[in-house]
């Protein structure tokens, strides 16, 4: 499995003909592969901000084809350390960054990001990133 981040869903589903044409390969491949996996607070990220109660629908319909990932209260507290770990280091991110972090690391599996921010919590937290296959 795969942990998908927001950036990468976003290119595949909201923004046509942008020039992200490997990182939406890929995706499609892990889909394919059912190896994409999704975080609740993900889904609610892609479908906040939509304007049109059609559009909210369909995306809502689309992506309900992909069950989240169980968030424990261990992942919670997991990635609050991880962000403490980081901010002591000078590295900002989101609560729901550090989350993904921590959700993947105790299910031991990869984040799928277009965020650069990701690269610089794994040079602080042993996290992995997937990377778009050739």
């Amino acid at each position: 499995m795969v942990l998908v981040d927001t950036s990468v869903w976003s290119l595949a589903l909201r923004r046509a003909g942008e020039p992200s044409a490997g990182t939406v390969k890929e995706l499609t491949a892990l889909i394919r592969e059912g190896h994409a996996a999704i975080l609740g607070a993900i889904r609610q990220e892609l479908l906040s901000g939509i304007r049109s109660a059609r559009q909210f629908d369909t995306l809502r319909t689309r992506m309900r084809a992909y069950p989240d990932i169980r968030v424990d209260t261990a992942d919670y507290e997991d990635a609050a350390a991880l962000f403490n770990r980081c901010r002591a280091r000078g590295i900002q991110g989101s609560n729901t960054d550090f989350l993904l972090c921590a959700v993947a690391m105790r299910h031991d599996i990869a984040i799928f990001t277009t965020d650069r921010d990701f690269a610089r919590f794994a040079r602080v937290v042993p996290v992995r990133l997937h990377a778009a296959r050739r």
